[in-house]
């Protein structure tokens, strides 16, 4: 292997990134919301959480999909068809007027599946052309879909204006063409390596003996990992863990307006609304860009000197106690600020957390296969968590009562709870059968 190709690899670091930062437009929703439910959309607040809700199902589901595509076409087709769905799916939602029902088809189902098919490409292609980095490349990898939706924020709300001067509908168009752009140009390096290449001064052996440390040569099939207790407890506590994150992406803007908006009118602040308007959307890029980019490679790090499992048990009972706060945390702008920095950390540590105790549990050679299923859980957190949430808001608007809002972030705080339950109970499966 020249020197030449060596250097290569690290076009495939550029590309994962292009890539993700496409690919985290979903969690920039909530710039969207306030728009939708408004004239001439008039969707309620649920209405706008099920699209949402809709997006990462696809997203999770078709990810499985995605998998077993990479064995049989290259992945840089695959990336590259999921670029172009992605793009394809808010290009025409720019078309469907203010149907609700054709918000769902093209951004839920036809943007989800993009997503879907082109998320998996740069961490499965990635960790082949860097074993002796695999921390590194996936953490990047992750990082860039949470610090994407700082970007798609930012441009949308306070700081481009782009939908104070198109329109939503004109910026579901531009926001498309981007989107496929970036993929495309990523797609460009999607390539798995030369069969049989190692890294310049990488060791396989002495790697092989670090897994047979940890249990990494115990090898299970999907097949036999589904029919594990250990399975199904990973899966709910990924189903806690992003029910809790998601529901907050879905209505902390909408959330906080009204909840800041009490704040600012006692304190007899002129335009209270359009204060706290600005203060809910500096605490989603602050949720999405820092604390959701850095948790996913500070709760790596960690879990490297703690392990796996402890981190998983700080992590959820940490989840717990914030969600069980954040109604009361959200009375000023300064907790307001905390509590969402807080709950998007954790929220980033389960892309940190799970797909490596997948492999702590049931080995390294099919965690792409095995991960895709336990990955199914997040699209079942993301029909829970934003449907509760929009569900609530409604609730609260309809009955000028605020602390409707306290249900779903208590209900969240109980499943986190749970899910600590099993952290602490789970163990590694005994060996299979040959």
């Amino acid at each position: 292997m020249t020197e030449t190709k060596v250097l290569n690899r690290w076009w495939v670091v550029l590309g994962a990134i292009l890539i993700q930062l496409a690919l985290g437009a979903i969690y920039a929703w909530s710039v969207f919301t306030k728009a939708l439910t408004a004239e001439p959309y008039s969707f309620t607040k649920t209405q706008t959480q099920i699209i949402f809700s809709v997006g990462l199902a696809t997203f999770a589901f078709v990810m499985v999909l995605a998998g077993r595509l990479q064995s049989r076409i290259p992945p840089r087709i695959v990336s590259l068809l999921g670029g172009l769905m992605l793009g394809l799916g808010y290009i025409l939602a720019r078309f469907v007027g203010t149907s609700f029902w054709g918000h769902v088809l093209t951004l839920g189902i036809v943007a989800g599946a993009g997503i879907g098919l082109a998320y998996v490409v740069p961490i499965a292609v990635g960790v082949r052309w860097f074993p002796d980095k695999k921390g590194m490349l996936t953490g990047l990898a992750v990082a860039g879909f949470g610090f994407g939706a700082f970007l798609w924020i930012q441009l949308a709300g306070n700081l481009g204006q782009l939908i104070n001067m198109l329109g939503v509908a004109n910026v579901f168009f531009v926001y498309g063409i981007i989107f496929a752009v970036l993929v495309a140009i990523g797609s460009i390096w999607m390539v798995n390596p030369p069969e049989g290449y190692h890294p310049p001064g990488w060791d396989p052996a002495a790697q092989a003996k670090k897994a047979a440390k940890v249990g990494g040569t115990r090898e299970f099939s999907s097949f036999q990992m589904l029919r594990t207790p250990q399975f199904y407890m990973l899966w709910f506590m990924f189903v806690a863990g992003a029910m809790a994150g998601l529901m907050v992406i879905g209505v902390i803007k909408l959330f906080g307006i009204e909840r800041l908006q009490a704040f600012y009118s006692t304190a007899g602040e002129q335009d209270a609304l359009r204060k706290a308007e600005v203060t809910a959307e500096l605490a989603m890029a602050i949720f999405f860009a820092i604390a959701n980019g850095l948790g996913r490679i500070g709760w790596g790090i960690i879990s490297d000197f703690i392990g796996r499992k402890a981190s998983l048990v700080l992590m959820l009972i940490s989840q717990t106690a914030v969600m069980a706060a954040f109604f009361w945390l959200a009375q000023t702008p300064t907790l307001f600020f905390l509590g969402a920095c807080w709950i998007g950390f954790n929220f980033g540590g389960n892309f940190a957390l799970f797909p490596a105790a997948t492999a702590d549990l049931f080995g390294n050679k099919n965690v792409g296969a095995n991960y895709g299923w336990v990955f199914t859980s997040y699209g079942i957190g993301g029909i829970v968590g934003p449907i509760l949430g929009g569900y609530f808001g409604d609730l609260a608007k309809a009955s000028g009562r605020l602390e409707a809002w306290l249900v779903p972030f208590l209900v969240a705080a109980g499943a986190c709870f749970l899910a600590t339950l099993l952290a602490i109970a789970l163990q590694p499966p005994r060996e299979h059968r040959s």
